[in-house]
């Protein structure tokens, strides 16, 4: 994760449109927001995702897929498992209702 430039800005207004129209739709869901919190209280597992949110495998893969593509989330492998956090730009979730 780079504190050096927002993901969601380019040199081309066009491009910087449609990343803040991708972040905007991520952020826009109750549900995803839900998702959110729970990965800023603690890094997790899309197996810990399922069973806090009791979303099924399929409705969950979907949202932790928008969330990514609007630059919210980001996957890392640690121990042969795949691990989602905040990025820079999911930290907004710090100041939504």
């Amino acid at each position: 994760m780079s504190d050096k430039r927002s993901k969601t800005t380019t040199d081309s207004i066009e491009e910087t449109r449609l990343y803040h129209s991708r972040y905007l739709r991520a952020m826009n869901s109750p549900i995803r927001r839900v998702i959110l919190r729970i990965i800023k209280e603690n890094n997790c597992t899309f197996e810990q995702l399922e069973s806090k949110t009791n979303l099924n495998k399929a409705t969950l893969k979907w949202h932790l897929d928008i969330l990514e593509n609007g630059f919210c989330i980001e996957k890392f492998v640690k121990e042969d498992k795949t691990i989602y956090a905040l990025t820079q730009e999911g930290k907004v979730i710090d100041f939504l209702e």
